[in-house]
């Protein structure tokens, strides 16, 4: 582990141990550029998406071995991991559908590290896809990139008549 990753992993430790003490919106923070920031990377994501375009969506995760994807299938490491299970999981625009992010919140644990949690919606002719996400963003040279997705789909609905 580097320096880097021992600075940011400290800094992030320090802000979710004091945040018991006291929870305050982004904008109190002083980082509404910030937050912006992390809404245009979810923003050009749902817009490469909604075109079919995997590269394009894959630029909003930090190109690098240590990009994490959790989900239903277990853990994903490496940006190239990602972006493989990506492109079999959704192998064209047909199966990839119209992506849409709601209710997205976003922490800033520190000034180069935040969470963002939401829900999301996959609308698809395969039959439709949602449940909520979290995302860990930190800020890099070339702007906001996730460094760890953890997304789960809801269970889907049965339909039980009584």
């Amino acid at each position: 582990m580097n320096f880097k990753s021992i600075g940011l992993a400290a800094c992030c430790a320090l802000a979710l141990a004091g945040s018991w003490l006291a929870v305050r919106p982004v904008s109190a923070q002083g980082s509404a550029s910030d937050e912006a920031a992390i809404r245009e990377v979810f923003d050009k994501q749902t817009a490469a998406w909604n075109r079919g375009d995997t590269a394009a969506f894959m630029d909003g995760y930090w190109k690098s071995p240590d990009t994490e994807f959790a989900g239903a299938s277990g853990m994903i490491r490496g940006w190239d991991n990602v972006m493989a299970r990506y492109k079999r999981v959704y192998p064209d625009s047909k199966a990839m559908g119209h992506l849409s992010f709601d209710n997205i919140e976003i922490k800033m644990l520190c000034p180069v590290a935040a969470y963002a949690t939401g829900e999301f919606k996959l609308e698809r002719e395969s039959g439709n896809l949602s449940g909520i996400y979290t995302v860990i963003v930190k800020k890099l040279p070339e702007g906001w990139r996730a460094i760890h997705d953890h997304t789960t789909a809801y269970a889907p609905a049965t339909d039980k008549k009584q």
